[in-house]
Protein backbone atom coordinates (compact mmCIF):
# COMPACT_ATOMS: atom_id res chain seq x y z
CA UNK A 1 0.00 0.00 0.00
CA UNK A 2 1.44 3.45 -1.05
CA UNK A 3 1.86 6.29 1.37
CA UNK A 4 -0.60 8.12 -0.87
CA UNK A 5 -3.24 5.88 -0.59
CA UNK A 6 -6.38 6.34 2.46
CA UNK A 7 -5.73 4.39 5.01
CA UNK A 8 -9.21 2.96 6.64
CA UNK A 9 -7.87 2.81 9.97
CA UNK A 10 -5.16 5.62 10.04
CA UNK A 11 -4.82 5.16 14.31
CA UNK A 12 -4.41 1.78 13.82
CA UNK A 13 -0.43 0.27 13.73
CA UNK A 14 -1.20 -3.10 12.37
CA UNK A 15 2.61 -4.27 12.24
CA UNK A 16 2.88 -4.24 15.96
CA UNK A 17 1.67 -7.74 15.66
CA UNK A 18 4.41 -8.60 12.03
CA UNK A 19 7.06 -8.00 13.99
CA UNK A 20 10.10 -10.58 13.86
CA UNK A 21 12.62 -10.36 16.88
CA UNK A 22 15.70 -11.35 15.81
CA UNK A 23 18.04 -11.11 19.48
CA UNK A 24 17.58 -12.38 22.32
CA UNK A 25 17.95 -10.99 25.45
CA UNK A 26 19.28 -13.38 27.68
CA UNK A 27 21.04 -11.37 30.46
CA UNK A 28 18.00 -9.37 32.97
CA UNK A 29 17.96 -5.82 31.15
CA UNK A 30 17.37 -2.58 33.60
CA UNK A 31 14.76 -0.78 32.79
CA UNK A 32 13.74 3.08 33.36
CA UNK A 33 11.45 3.58 35.45
CA UNK A 34 8.87 6.42 35.76
CA UNK A 35 6.03 7.27 38.70
CA UNK A 36 6.15 4.56 41.28
CA UNK A 37 5.73 0.77 41.26
CA UNK A 38 3.77 0.14 44.35
CA UNK A 39 6.67 -1.74 47.20
CA UNK A 40 4.37 -4.24 47.80
CA UNK A 41 4.25 -5.47 43.94
CA UNK A 42 7.26 -8.41 43.99
CA UNK A 43 7.49 -10.87 41.37
CA UNK A 44 7.77 -11.79 38.18
CA UNK A 45 5.21 -11.66 35.02
CA UNK A 46 5.51 -14.14 32.56
CA UNK A 47 4.28 -13.56 28.62
CA UNK A 48 4.42 -15.54 25.28
CA UNK A 49 3.41 -15.18 22.07
CA UNK A 50 4.59 -14.81 18.58
CA UNK A 51 7.88 -14.04 17.97
CA UNK A 52 9.22 -14.23 14.58
CA UNK A 53 7.43 -14.68 11.48
CA UNK A 54 10.33 -15.70 9.50
CA UNK A 55 12.78 -18.74 8.96
CA UNK A 56 15.53 -17.80 6.54
CA UNK A 57 13.92 -16.00 3.23
CA UNK A 58 10.67 -18.11 4.33
CA UNK A 59 7.76 -16.80 5.87
CA UNK A 60 5.12 -17.91 8.25
CA UNK A 61 1.56 -17.19 6.58
CA UNK A 62 -0.13 -16.72 10.11
CA UNK A 63 0.11 -15.25 12.96
CA UNK A 64 -0.74 -18.49 15.01
CA UNK A 65 2.63 -19.87 13.17
CA UNK A 66 5.02 -17.07 14.44
CA UNK A 67 7.61 -18.86 16.50
CA UNK A 68 7.26 -18.78 20.46
CA UNK A 69 9.34 -15.85 21.74
CA UNK A 70 8.99 -15.71 26.21
CA UNK A 71 8.89 -12.87 28.01
CA UNK A 72 9.96 -12.11 31.74
CA UNK A 73 9.65 -8.91 33.75
CA UNK A 74 11.33 -9.38 37.39
CA UNK A 75 9.71 -6.87 39.74
CA UNK A 76 12.06 -6.20 43.06
CA UNK A 77 11.45 -3.49 45.24
CA UNK A 78 10.19 -0.81 42.57
CA UNK A 79 12.62 -1.70 39.96
CA UNK A 80 11.88 -4.19 36.98
CA UNK A 81 14.27 -5.88 34.36
CA UNK A 82 12.86 -7.35 31.51
CA UNK A 83 14.33 -10.50 29.32
CA UNK A 84 13.17 -12.26 26.39
CA UNK A 85 13.90 -15.88 24.72
CA UNK A 86 12.31 -18.17 22.09
CA UNK A 87 11.31 -21.17 23.22
CA UNK A 88 13.45 -24.31 22.03
CA UNK A 89 10.30 -26.21 20.96
CA UNK A 90 11.43 -29.29 18.29
CA UNK A 91 9.56 -27.11 15.24
CA UNK A 92 12.09 -24.30 16.33
CA UNK A 93 15.18 -26.32 16.32
CA UNK A 94 14.30 -28.04 12.87
CA UNK A 95 13.32 -25.11 11.18
CA UNK A 96 16.37 -23.26 12.71
CA UNK A 97 18.75 -26.16 11.69
CA UNK A 98 17.12 -26.28 7.70
CA UNK A 99 16.75 -22.54 7.34
CA UNK A 100 13.51 -23.18 6.03
CA UNK A 101 9.84 -23.93 7.29
CA UNK A 102 9.86 -27.63 7.27
CA UNK A 103 7.33 -27.89 9.81
CA UNK A 104 3.23 -27.58 8.75
CA UNK A 105 1.89 -25.35 10.96
CA UNK A 106 -1.59 -23.83 11.77
CA UNK A 107 -1.76 -21.79 8.50
CA UNK A 108 1.65 -22.49 6.63
CA UNK A 109 2.78 -25.51 5.07
CA UNK A 110 5.73 -26.71 5.00
CA UNK A 111 8.70 -27.15 2.45
CA UNK A 112 8.22 -31.18 0.72
CA UNK A 113 10.76 -33.24 3.00
CA UNK A 114 11.71 -35.70 -0.02
CA UNK A 115 12.93 -38.33 2.79
CA UNK A 116 9.29 -38.45 4.01
CA UNK A 117 7.14 -41.16 1.97
CA UNK A 118 3.02 -41.21 2.11
CA UNK A 119 3.73 -44.27 4.83
CA UNK A 120 5.93 -42.11 7.45
CA UNK A 121 3.06 -39.51 6.69
CA UNK A 122 0.04 -42.35 7.89
CA UNK A 123 1.99 -43.97 10.38
CA UNK A 124 2.54 -40.01 11.85
CA UNK A 125 -1.07 -40.23 12.27
CA UNK A 126 -1.38 -42.27 15.23
CA UNK A 127 1.40 -40.36 16.80
CA UNK A 128 0.34 -36.48 16.95
CA UNK A 129 2.13 -35.58 19.59
CA UNK A 130 5.22 -35.74 17.03
CA UNK A 131 3.65 -35.48 13.88
CA UNK A 132 2.52 -31.64 14.26
CA UNK A 133 4.01 -28.43 15.18
CA UNK A 134 4.70 -28.41 19.11
CA UNK A 135 5.34 -24.15 18.83
CA UNK A 136 3.62 -23.66 21.71
CA UNK A 137 3.41 -19.76 21.44
CA UNK A 138 -0.05 -18.70 22.99
CA UNK A 139 0.09 -19.38 27.03
CA UNK A 140 1.85 -19.91 29.96
CA UNK A 141 0.49 -22.05 32.93
CA UNK A 142 1.62 -23.16 36.80
CA UNK A 143 1.52 -26.55 37.38
CA UNK A 144 2.79 -26.97 40.96
CA UNK A 145 5.75 -24.90 40.89
CA UNK A 146 6.15 -25.17 37.76
CA UNK A 147 5.60 -23.45 34.34
CA UNK A 148 4.57 -24.84 31.13
CA UNK A 149 4.38 -23.07 27.66
CA UNK A 150 0.63 -23.86 25.64
CA UNK A 151 -0.51 -24.11 22.70
CA UNK A 152 -3.62 -26.51 21.41
CA UNK A 153 -1.61 -29.12 20.23
CA UNK A 154 -0.69 -32.63 22.84
CA UNK A 155 3.13 -31.04 23.49
CA UNK A 156 4.00 -28.75 25.97
CA UNK A 157 7.26 -27.14 27.32
CA UNK A 158 8.77 -26.35 30.89
CA UNK A 159 10.49 -23.40 31.12
CA UNK A 160 12.66 -22.07 33.49
CA UNK A 161 10.77 -18.59 35.35
CA UNK A 162 14.09 -17.34 35.54
CA UNK A 163 16.46 -17.47 32.30
CA UNK A 164 13.57 -18.36 30.00
CA UNK A 165 15.57 -21.75 29.36
CA UNK A 166 13.07 -24.81 27.96
CA UNK A 167 13.68 -27.22 30.21
CA UNK A 168 11.42 -30.16 29.25
CA UNK A 169 9.07 -31.37 26.58
CA UNK A 170 5.98 -33.73 27.58
CA UNK A 171 3.36 -34.91 25.44
CA UNK A 172 -0.18 -35.24 26.91
CA UNK A 173 -0.43 -38.32 24.59
CA UNK A 174 1.37 -40.39 26.36
CA UNK A 175 -0.33 -39.59 29.71
CA UNK A 176 -3.93 -38.95 29.19
CA UNK A 177 -4.02 -39.50 25.30
CA UNK A 178 -5.01 -36.25 24.52
CA UNK A 179 -4.98 -35.48 20.82
CA UNK A 180 -5.37 -31.83 21.69
CA UNK A 181 -6.39 -29.46 24.39
CA UNK A 182 -7.58 -26.05 24.98
CA UNK A 183 -4.89 -23.01 25.43
CA UNK A 184 -5.91 -22.06 28.88
CA UNK A 185 -6.38 -24.80 31.28
CA UNK A 186 -7.84 -23.67 34.57
CA UNK A 187 -5.76 -23.45 38.10
CA UNK A 188 -7.86 -24.03 41.20
CA UNK A 189 -7.53 -22.71 44.37
CA UNK A 190 -6.11 -25.90 45.55
CA UNK A 191 -3.79 -26.36 43.02
CA UNK A 192 -5.05 -29.03 40.94
CA UNK A 193 -5.50 -28.19 37.43
CA UNK A 194 -8.22 -28.61 34.78
CA UNK A 195 -9.03 -29.10 31.18
CA UNK A 196 -10.66 -29.94 28.37
CA UNK A 197 -9.15 -31.80 25.27
CA UNK A 198 -10.02 -34.20 22.57
CA UNK A 199 -9.45 -38.42 22.99
CA UNK A 200 -9.94 -41.40 21.69
CA UNK A 201 -11.97 -43.66 23.42
CA UNK A 202 -13.06 -47.02 22.85
CA UNK A 203 -12.59 -45.80 19.07
CA UNK A 204 -14.49 -43.21 19.13
CA UNK A 205 -13.00 -39.09 19.26
CA UNK A 206 -14.45 -37.63 22.38
CA UNK A 207 -14.42 -34.29 24.65
CA UNK A 208 -12.57 -34.63 27.63
CA UNK A 209 -11.83 -33.31 30.81
CA UNK A 210 -8.54 -33.97 32.61
CA UNK A 211 -7.80 -33.25 35.97
CA UNK A 212 -4.54 -33.23 37.04
CA UNK A 213 -4.48 -33.48 40.68
CA UNK A 214 -1.54 -31.11 42.71
CA UNK A 215 1.18 -32.54 44.54
CA UNK A 216 3.64 -30.75 46.30
CA UNK A 217 6.13 -33.30 45.57
CA UNK A 218 6.07 -35.78 42.60
CA UNK A 219 4.80 -35.51 39.13
CA UNK A 220 1.05 -34.06 38.38
CA UNK A 221 0.64 -35.39 34.59
CA UNK A 222 1.95 -38.75 36.22
CA UNK A 223 -1.40 -38.60 37.94
CA UNK A 224 -3.33 -36.85 35.58
CA UNK A 225 -6.73 -38.70 34.54
CA UNK A 226 -10.01 -38.39 32.92
CA UNK A 227 -12.89 -36.91 34.89
CA UNK A 228 -15.18 -36.23 32.29
CA UNK A 229 -16.52 -37.05 29.22
CA UNK A 230 -18.96 -35.77 26.42
CA UNK A 231 -19.68 -37.09 22.70
CA UNK A 232 -19.36 -34.41 20.16
CA UNK A 233 -22.75 -33.09 18.88
CA UNK A 234 -21.66 -33.92 15.54
CA UNK A 235 -19.24 -36.68 16.04
CA UNK A 236 -16.59 -36.56 13.06
CA UNK A 237 -16.40 -32.60 13.55
CA UNK A 238 -15.66 -31.69 16.92
CA UNK A 239 -16.53 -28.38 18.17
CA UNK A 240 -13.48 -26.07 17.79
CA UNK A 241 -12.50 -24.91 21.61
CA UNK A 242 -10.33 -22.68 22.86
CA UNK A 243 -11.25 -22.44 26.14
CA UNK A 244 -13.62 -23.80 28.65
CA UNK A 245 -15.94 -22.51 32.05
CA UNK A 246 -15.65 -24.29 35.07
CA UNK A 247 -18.40 -23.41 38.40
CA UNK A 248 -18.47 -24.90 41.72
CA UNK A 249 -20.75 -27.60 40.37
CA UNK A 250 -20.31 -28.00 36.40
CA UNK A 251 -17.62 -28.10 33.68
CA UNK A 252 -18.78 -25.63 31.03
CA UNK A 253 -18.25 -26.64 27.59
CA UNK A 254 -19.37 -24.44 24.35
CA UNK A 255 -20.15 -26.29 21.19
CA UNK A 256 -19.90 -23.65 18.55
CA UNK A 257 -20.49 -23.99 15.08
CA UNK A 258 -16.63 -23.80 13.93
CA UNK A 259 -15.75 -27.34 13.88
CA UNK A 260 -13.03 -29.64 13.34
CA UNK A 261 -13.28 -31.90 10.20
CA UNK A 262 -11.90 -35.10 11.26
CA UNK A 263 -11.39 -36.56 7.79
CA UNK A 264 -10.01 -33.12 6.66
CA UNK A 265 -7.49 -33.39 9.56
CA UNK A 266 -6.55 -36.87 8.27
CA UNK A 267 -6.24 -35.58 5.02
CA UNK A 268 -4.46 -32.81 5.92
CA UNK A 269 -1.42 -34.49 7.56
CA UNK A 270 -1.56 -36.90 4.80
CA UNK A 271 -1.34 -33.71 2.10
CA UNK A 272 1.38 -31.51 4.40
CA UNK A 273 -1.85 -29.16 4.56
CA UNK A 274 -2.38 -26.26 7.00
CA UNK A 275 -4.61 -27.39 10.03
CA UNK A 276 -6.73 -24.41 9.35
CA UNK A 277 -8.07 -26.12 6.10
CA UNK A 278 -10.09 -28.53 8.57
CA UNK A 279 -12.22 -26.07 10.53
CA UNK A 280 -15.09 -24.52 9.31
CA UNK A 281 -18.00 -22.14 9.85
CA UNK A 282 -21.46 -23.46 9.86
CA UNK A 283 -23.56 -20.41 10.30
CA UNK A 284 -26.74 -21.95 9.98
CA UNK A 285 -26.46 -24.10 13.10
CA UNK A 286 -26.45 -22.73 16.70
CA UNK A 287 -24.50 -22.50 19.49
CA UNK A 288 -24.89 -25.11 22.15
CA UNK A 289 -23.58 -24.86 26.18
CA UNK A 290 -23.01 -28.10 27.68
CA UNK A 291 -22.77 -28.57 31.80
CA UNK A 292 -20.95 -31.49 32.52
CA UNK A 293 -21.52 -32.49 36.45
CA UNK A 294 -17.94 -32.50 38.40
CA UNK A 295 -19.58 -35.09 40.82
CA UNK A 296 -19.78 -37.66 37.92
CA UNK A 297 -18.38 -36.57 34.91
CA UNK A 298 -21.96 -36.77 32.96
CA UNK A 299 -23.90 -34.23 30.76
CA UNK A 300 -26.81 -32.37 33.24
CA UNK A 301 -27.50 -29.86 30.76
CA UNK A 302 -27.71 -28.34 27.77
CA UNK A 303 -28.73 -25.04 26.69
CA UNK A 304 -28.67 -23.55 22.83
CA UNK A 305 -28.30 -20.28 21.67
CA UNK A 306 -27.79 -17.96 18.57
CA UNK A 307 -24.55 -18.87 15.94
CA UNK A 308 -21.15 -17.46 17.90
CA UNK A 309 -17.88 -17.46 17.60
CA UNK A 310 -15.72 -17.56 20.87
CA UNK A 311 -12.22 -17.99 21.68
CA UNK A 312 -12.08 -16.77 25.61
CA UNK A 313 -14.54 -17.30 28.19
CA UNK A 314 -14.52 -14.50 31.04
CA UNK A 315 -15.79 -16.42 33.81
CA UNK A 316 -18.60 -18.49 34.49
CA UNK A 317 -20.49 -19.05 37.88
CA UNK A 318 -23.64 -20.07 39.50
CA UNK A 319 -26.06 -18.02 41.59
CA UNK A 320 -29.99 -18.32 42.36
CA UNK A 321 -30.34 -21.51 40.32
CA UNK A 322 -29.04 -19.70 37.35
CA UNK A 323 -25.29 -20.59 36.03
CA UNK A 324 -24.02 -17.84 33.90
CA UNK A 325 -21.41 -17.70 31.48
CA UNK A 326 -19.99 -14.33 29.80
CA UNK A 327 -17.71 -14.17 26.56
CA UNK A 328 -16.27 -12.64 24.39
CA UNK A 329 -18.29 -13.60 21.65
CA UNK A 330 -18.30 -12.66 17.68
CA UNK A 331 -20.75 -13.25 15.34
CA UNK A 332 -18.65 -15.10 13.07
CA UNK A 333 -15.84 -17.21 13.14
CA UNK A 334 -14.03 -14.07 10.32
CA UNK A 335 -11.55 -13.52 13.41
CA UNK A 336 -9.38 -16.39 12.50
CA UNK A 337 -9.10 -15.13 8.71
CA UNK A 338 -8.15 -11.67 10.23
CA UNK A 339 -5.15 -12.86 11.50
CA UNK A 340 -3.16 -14.36 8.69
CA UNK A 341 -0.27 -12.15 7.98
CA UNK A 342 -1.60 -11.27 4.65
CA UNK A 343 -5.10 -9.98 6.27
CA UNK A 344 -3.31 -7.94 8.78
CA UNK A 345 -0.98 -6.49 5.74
CA UNK A 346 -4.08 -5.22 3.95
CA UNK A 347 -6.23 -4.63 6.31
CA UNK A 348 -6.06 -0.80 5.82
CA UNK A 349 -7.77 -0.82 2.26
CA UNK A 350 -10.03 -3.79 3.57
CA UNK A 351 -13.53 -2.34 4.55
CA UNK A 352 -14.86 -5.48 6.30
CA UNK A 353 -11.59 -5.65 8.83
CA UNK A 354 -13.18 -4.04 11.65
CA UNK A 355 -16.12 -5.83 11.69
CA UNK A 356 -14.06 -9.09 11.48
CA UNK A 357 -12.86 -8.09 14.90
CA UNK A 358 -15.81 -6.61 15.77
CA UNK A 359 -16.27 -8.98 19.28
CA UNK A 360 -18.42 -7.87 22.53
CA UNK A 361 -18.55 -9.34 25.73
CA UNK A 362 -21.75 -10.98 26.29
CA UNK A 363 -23.58 -12.56 28.91
CA UNK A 364 -25.86 -16.39 28.81
CA UNK A 365 -27.76 -16.67 31.38
CA UNK A 366 -28.95 -20.40 31.84
CA UNK A 367 -31.87 -21.43 34.07
CA UNK A 368 -30.29 -24.95 36.25
CA UNK A 369 -34.00 -25.96 36.69
CA UNK A 370 -34.96 -25.52 33.27
CA UNK A 371 -35.80 -28.68 30.33
CA UNK A 372 -32.85 -29.69 27.62
CA UNK A 373 -32.00 -27.16 24.81
CA UNK A 374 -33.74 -24.46 26.34
CA UNK A 375 -32.83 -21.33 24.31
CA UNK A 376 -31.50 -18.49 25.84
CA UNK A 377 -30.18 -15.15 24.29
CA UNK A 378 -26.99 -13.09 25.05
CA UNK A 379 -26.99 -9.85 26.62
CA UNK A 380 -24.68 -7.12 25.86
CA UNK A 381 -21.56 -6.23 28.70
CA UNK A 382 -21.08 -3.47 27.40
CA UNK A 383 -20.59 -2.36 23.89
CA UNK A 384 -17.18 -2.50 23.56
CA UNK A 385 -14.09 -4.32 21.75
CA UNK A 386 -13.19 -6.48 24.30
CA UNK A 387 -10.02 -9.52 24.00
CA UNK A 388 -7.58 -11.39 25.99
CA UNK A 389 -10.18 -11.24 29.16
CA UNK A 390 -9.00 -11.14 32.68
CA UNK A 391 -10.39 -11.39 36.09
CA UNK A 392 -9.15 -11.14 39.52
CA UNK A 393 -8.67 -14.86 39.20
CA UNK A 394 -7.46 -16.37 42.27
CA UNK A 395 -10.73 -15.35 44.51
CA UNK A 396 -13.43 -15.23 41.73
CA UNK A 397 -12.37 -17.56 39.05
CA UNK A 398 -16.07 -20.09 38.99
CA UNK A 399 -17.77 -17.54 41.38
CA UNK A 400 -19.83 -14.56 41.27
CA UNK A 401 -17.82 -11.34 40.32
CA UNK A 402 -18.24 -7.46 39.12
CA UNK A 403 -15.41 -6.91 37.11
CA UNK A 404 -13.08 -7.70 33.94
CA UNK A 405 -10.19 -6.60 32.36
CA UNK A 406 -9.76 -6.65 28.36
CA UNK A 407 -7.62 -4.86 25.96
CA UNK A 408 -9.77 -3.72 22.86
CA UNK A 409 -10.67 -5.14 19.87
CA UNK A 410 -12.27 -2.24 17.75
CA UNK A 411 -8.79 -1.73 15.10
CA UNK A 412 -11.81 1.56 13.91
CA UNK A 413 -11.45 2.65 17.35
CA UNK A 414 -9.74 6.60 17.81
CA UNK A 415 -7.33 4.89 19.93
CA UNK A 416 -6.81 0.99 19.20
CA UNK A 417 -4.90 0.42 21.97
CA UNK A 418 -6.89 0.43 24.97
CA UNK A 419 -6.78 -1.15 28.44
CA UNK A 420 -10.64 -1.75 29.63
CA UNK A 421 -12.47 -2.47 32.85
CA UNK A 422 -15.97 -3.36 32.57
CA UNK A 423 -18.54 -3.22 35.42
CA UNK A 424 -21.06 -6.51 34.94
CA UNK A 425 -23.00 -4.81 37.35
CA UNK A 426 -23.87 -1.32 35.57
CA UNK A 427 -22.38 -1.81 32.48
CA UNK A 428 -19.75 0.68 33.14
CA UNK A 429 -16.49 1.22 31.54
CA UNK A 430 -13.07 2.72 32.66
CA UNK A 431 -10.36 3.09 29.72
CA UNK A 432 -6.37 3.67 29.73
CA UNK A 433 -4.92 4.48 26.72
CA UNK A 434 -1.79 6.71 25.21
CA UNK A 435 -1.39 7.40 21.62
CA UNK A 436 0.90 4.79 19.46
CA UNK A 437 0.69 2.23 22.55
CA UNK A 438 -0.49 -1.23 22.29
CA UNK A 439 -0.79 -2.74 25.55
CA UNK A 440 -1.06 -6.57 26.01
CA UNK A 441 -3.56 -8.48 28.15
CA UNK A 442 -3.75 -6.96 31.22
CA UNK A 443 -3.40 -9.04 34.62
CA UNK A 444 -4.74 -8.47 38.02
CA UNK A 445 -2.93 -8.14 41.13
CA UNK A 446 -4.57 -7.95 44.01
CA UNK A 447 -3.28 -5.67 47.12
CA UNK A 448 -1.93 -6.90 50.49
CA UNK A 449 -4.76 -7.63 52.63
CA UNK A 450 -7.38 -6.27 49.55
CA UNK A 451 -10.99 -5.91 50.45
CA UNK A 452 -12.54 -5.22 47.10
CA UNK A 453 -12.78 -7.16 44.11
CA UNK A 454 -10.83 -4.19 42.14
CA UNK A 455 -8.36 -3.95 45.38
CA UNK A 456 -4.88 -4.05 43.29
CA UNK A 457 -3.15 -3.24 39.65
CA UNK A 458 -3.16 -3.95 36.50
CA UNK A 459 0.26 -5.32 34.76
CA UNK A 460 0.67 -4.52 30.98
CA UNK A 461 3.12 -5.31 28.82
CA UNK A 462 3.47 -2.31 26.40
CA UNK A 463 4.90 -1.72 22.86
CA UNK A 464 4.40 1.34 20.44
CA UNK A 465 3.66 1.72 16.73
CA UNK A 466 6.04 3.74 14.13
CA UNK A 467 9.20 4.33 14.47
CA UNK A 468 9.07 3.23 17.94
CA UNK A 469 9.31 -1.08 17.54
CA UNK A 470 12.51 -1.12 19.32
CA UNK A 471 10.70 -0.53 22.89
CA UNK A 472 9.22 -2.51 25.11
CA UNK A 473 7.32 -1.24 28.73
CA UNK A 474 5.45 -2.63 31.76
CA UNK A 475 2.29 -0.64 32.76
CA UNK A 476 1.31 -0.70 36.36
CA UNK A 477 -2.26 0.45 36.86
CA UNK A 478 -4.69 0.83 39.62
CA UNK A 479 -7.73 -1.37 38.54
CA UNK A 480 -10.08 0.57 40.81
CA UNK A 481 -9.45 3.96 39.09
CA UNK A 482 -7.63 3.08 35.58
CA UNK A 483 -4.69 5.83 37.28
CA UNK A 484 -1.24 4.79 36.08
CA UNK A 485 0.80 4.25 38.98
CA UNK A 486 4.38 3.80 36.97
CA UNK A 487 6.24 2.26 34.38
CA UNK A 488 9.10 0.67 33.09
CA UNK A 489 10.52 1.66 29.92
CA UNK A 490 13.11 -0.73 27.43
CA UNK A 491 14.76 -0.37 24.77
CA UNK A 492 15.70 -3.70 22.78
CA UNK A 493 18.24 -4.41 20.67
CA UNK A 494 15.72 -5.54 17.97
CA UNK A 495 11.85 -5.38 16.70
CA UNK A 496 9.58 -6.07 19.63
CA UNK A 497 6.50 -7.95 18.70
CA UNK A 498 2.88 -8.28 20.83
CA UNK A 499 2.85 -11.06 22.98
CA UNK A 500 -0.41 -12.71 24.03
CA UNK A 501 -0.90 -14.43 27.62
CA UNK A 502 1.25 -14.81 30.56
CA UNK A 503 0.84 -14.82 34.22
CA UNK A 504 1.98 -13.43 37.56
CA UNK A 505 4.77 -15.34 39.74
CA UNK A 506 4.65 -13.49 43.36
CA UNK A 507 7.94 -13.35 44.95
CA UNK A 508 7.49 -16.53 47.20
CA UNK A 509 7.66 -18.49 43.95
CA UNK A 510 9.24 -16.38 41.42
CA UNK A 511 12.92 -16.62 42.77
CA UNK A 512 13.35 -12.93 41.36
Amino acid sequence: MGDSEVKLYPNCDSTVWLRSCEEEIVQPQEGRVSGEIPSWLQGTLLRNGPGSLNVGSMRFKHLFDSSALLHRFAIHDGSVTYQCRFLQSNTFKKNRAANRIVVTEFGTKAVPDPCHTIFDRVSALFNPGESISDNAMISLYPFGDEIYAFTEGPVIHRIDPVTLDTLERKNLTNCVALVNHTSHPHVMSNGDVYNVGMSVVKGRVRHVVVKFPYMEKGDMFERAHVVASLKPRWPLHPAYMHTFGVTENYFVIVEQPMSVSLCGVLRSQLANQPFVSSLHWYPEHETHIVLISRKDGKETKRFRTEPLFYLHIINAYEQNDTLVLDMCAYKDAKAIDAMYVHAIETMQCNADYANWFRGRPKRLELPLNAPRLTRVQPQLLADIGCETPRIHYDLHNGKPYRYFYAISSDVDAENPGVLIKVDTKTGETKTWSEKNCYPSEPIFVPAPDAKDEDDGVLLSALVWGGSRSQEVGLLVVDARDFRELGRAHFDTPSPAPKCLHGWFLPQRSSLT
